[in-house]
Order: C-alpha cells, then sequence, then structure tokens
C-alpha cells in the first residue's frame, strides 16, 4: 500500500505569501497549470482512489489529476487545512516571528490554543484518524491525497513518529509537489 501526498497547486494567496488555513481560496492560472503538470506526473503511478480535502484548492486539484486517473475521489474535512484562526489572511512574514516563538507550530506534547489556531493535537487526531481508517479499510489499495501544507506535518508525523522531545518534523511541500510513503 503506498500513500501519495499532494499538496494543492498556487492561489493568490500563496503567491501573495498570506497564510490561508481554512479560508477557502481557489486556484489561480498559475495553480491550474501546477496541477496539470501533477496530472502528467501522476499518469505514471498507480493510484485506486483519491482523498481530497473539500477546499476549493485541493478540490480542483484533486479534480484536475483525476482528468487521467478516474477514480473515485473521497472529499474528507480530516485533511483540511489547519485552522490558523486570527492569522489567516496576514502576510506570513509579518507575523512569523509570533507564530514562531508562540509554539503552536509543531509541539505535539504542548495541545496549545492561541489566537483560534487549531492545536497540532486536534490536527493530528482528525489526520491520523482518516489514516487509521484508510489503512485498514483500503488495505491493498494505492491512495493519492490531495491536502495542504500544514496538514503535511501530521501526515509525516503519523508515518515517521514524534521526536523525543515531542515535536514533530516540519515538513514543506512546494505546490503540486508529491511525497510518498509506503506501507
Amino acid at each position: 500500500m503506498k500513500f501519495y501526498i499532494i499538496r494543492h497547486g498556487q492561489t493568490n494567496w500563496n503567491k501573495e505569501a498570506k497564510i490561508q488555513g481554512k479560508t477557502d481560496i481557489e486556484l489561480n492560472e498559475e495553480g491550474i497549470k501546477q496541477a496539470n503538470k501533477a496530472k502528467e506526473i501522476m499518469k505514471n503511478y498507480p493510484i485506486d482512489i483519491i482523498v481530497s480535502s473539500p477546499l476549493k484548492r485541493a478540490k480542483r486539484t484533486a479534480e484536475i489529476i483525476n482528468e487521467e486517473k478516474n477514480v473515485p475521489i473521497i472529499l474528507d474535512k480530516a485533511i483540511e487545512e489547519r485552522g490558523f484562526g486570527d492569522f489567516e489572511g496576514k502576510i506570513r512574514k509579518e507575523i512569523q516571528d509570533e507564530i514562531l516563538n508562540s509554539e503552536i507550530l509543531d509541539d505535539y506534547q504542548l495541545n496549545k490554543q492561541y489566537k483560534g489556531v487549531e492545536t497540532i493535537q486536534s490536527l493530528c487526531g482528525r489526520v491520523w484518524t482518516l489514516l487509521d481508517y484508510l489503512k485498514r479499510d483500503y488495505a491493498e489499495k494505492n491512495i493519492l491525497l490531495v491536502t495542504h501544507g500544514g496538514v503535511m506535518v501530521a501526515v509525516n508525523g503519523y508515518f515517521n513518529g514524534v521526536n523525543d522531545k515531542g515535536i514533530l518534523e516540519r515538513v514543506y511541500l512546494e505546490n503540486c509537489e508529491v511525497k510518498i510513503y509506503e506501507i
């Protein structure tokens, strides 16, 4: 069983370095091009099912990739982007120090609420529950997850664990970049 994880294509907010979180932003022209390139790349991989975040940017990316695959697409809120509360819509550079100093990003042990940002434990809980379900109910299938950058921290933590300090490894994917995990 393989999990292919892809981050959605570019949006205007990605281009402007704004934090999107659960704000439902469409792909821009570049994002559509990226999704079409991903479609070509994914032609080489055996995919049995696509599970996508229902947010427009991920859903549209999944639909474009599926033009070649023609497999079932399941929309699941469990892999929606992490909610970034008061930070959504803000320019990343302007608030980067505050976010980094708040310890909310990847410390799994803290379960800290800060300015409406979803806790890392909540994020991991929903993502890990979905991955457990997919492993159990689709054990012989290859699955493409179309999701978001923040969700990648939880996905990577699921497959690679949490370090001895309780910190999840930060994993960054470019728009429409693919990462593969095998079970």
